[in-house]
């Protein structure tokens, strides 16, 4: 199969994809469980964890089939990889890093035959012409390429370390009720520094409709000045632009397109500043939340949630991981807008809401500024990718 021709230094050689790497498919998923120690590897990445594998460290995984077809992904570790990918291994002399980098420039969703149901094979990979470089070059390169997704891996940890941090303020809040806790945020760690009187919350039974503490009279378990209120009483629901989709994302965009699988593009207009978020409404991220660490607009299929308080903010935002949304449909589950406004929460008093922002504020602060990064970042290594795999810069 043609690829775009390198034009490089003699020592570069041309060849194809089937004379660097080895290619074999995944097999039938194994028995997946929360504490396996391996990873399973699906078309669309992780899919779970499981204690058997079937593939060594640094591995490439390559989405066969439907519509993550030509999806790419690494493993450092060993791992299992189902039968809705490919595996693929550097062959000798060849480094697997690099192979992995040379691959994401073959844009292989591209290649994948078929139309209704997309399908990518052995055979179509090996076929691929390619032009590499000695070893010692592919190291050198991959080492430049990884360095930039390494940080970026860091920053994504860094945020989910935060956000576990603001969910754990949360539970004690607002789910224990031990108020008021004081917090002590340091080296990325959280320590409760107990204080405050525990009132009944643990006592109470779960509302199974909405998550909520509640037993029976649910006003008469708050502690004082707390109440049982509608989502909406706090909070503003609207549909995201049904006018947008991700065509409509832009790669010189100035703001940031959130779809109903996430913080995905960028778009030239906003129409929500940094605090509103995201739900998506329909599908398979259905219930999802995001927050966009700066100003944006939500596309097609998503709601986003905005306050007229500040104050709320953190609280909706955080409470929403917590509170069941109530979603319809099977195959294609939705959430509907009168049915978000509609969720019954706990509403504290305002002090409480004020303090509750100040101990977050920091953290959310942390993780907008990491998301920054992280695109600053992406951004750069998009841009050298392709220069370094054709000889345009040169590495030494």
């Amino acid at each position: 199969m043609k690829s775009e021709k390198v034009k490089v230094n003699s020592d570069w050689k041309e060849t194809t994809l089937g004379e660097v790497a080895e290619f074999s498919n995944g097999r039938t998923s194994p028995e997946r469980f929360d504490s396996g120690k391996y990873e399973v590897f699906g078309s669309n990445g992780v899919i779970g964890l499981s204690d058997e594998i079937n593939s060594d460290e640094n591995t490439i995984i390559i989405g066969r089939v439907g519509s993550y077809c030509g999806s790419l992904y690494f493993s450092k570790n060993r791992c299992w990889v189902t039968d809705n990918a490919i595996k693929a291994n550097a062959k000798e002399n060849n480094d697997p890093f690099y192979l992995y980098y040379l691959l994401i420039t073959q844009q292989l969703n591209k290649k994948a035959a078929g139309s209704g149901q997309p399908l990518i094979n052995q055979e179509i990979l090996n076929s691929i012409e390619v032009t590499v470089p000695p070893l010692p070059e592919q190291k050198t390169i991959a080492a430049v390429l990884s360095s930039f997704d390494d940080k970026i891996e860091l920053l994504r940890r860094q945020n989910k370390t935060l956000e576990a941090m603001a969910q754990a303020i949360f539970k004690e809040w607002f789910i224990k009720f031990n108020f008021p806790v004081e917090f002590e945020v340091k080296n990325e760690k959280l320590k409760v520094k107990r204080g405050g009187k525990e009132t009944n919350g643990e006592k109470l039974k779960a509302n199974s409709k909405t998550g909520l503490s509640a037993c029976g009279d649910a006003q008469a378990g708050l502690p004082e000045g707390w109440r049982m209120g509608k989502l909406e009483e706090i909070a503003k629901v609207e549909w995201g632009n049904t006018n947008l989709t991700k065509r409509s994302y832009s790669n010189e965009g100035k703001y940031i397109g959130v779809s109903a699988s996430g913080c995905d593009g960028r778009i030239e207009h906003k129409e929500y500043n940094f605090g509103s978020f995201v739900i998506s409404a329909i599908g398979e991220y259905c219930g999802k939340l995001f927050y966009p660490p700066d100003d944006f607009t939500a596309i097609k299929n998503t709601l986003v949630v905005t306050q007229a308080n500040s104050k709320y903010s953190a609280f909706a935002y955080y409470g929403l991981q917590r509170w069941n949304l109530e979603k319809h449909g099977a195959a294609q589950p939705f959430i509907t807008k009168g049915d978000t406004e509609q969720l019954e929460i706990i509403i504290p008093t305002q002090e409480v809401l004020e303090s509750f922002d100040k101990i977050t504020e920091p953290l959310v602060l942390k993780i907008r500024n990491n998301f920054s990064q992280i695109q600053t970042l992406s951004k750069l290594r998009d841009t050298l990718l392709p220069k370094l795999m054709k000889g345009e810069i040169r590495v030494r």
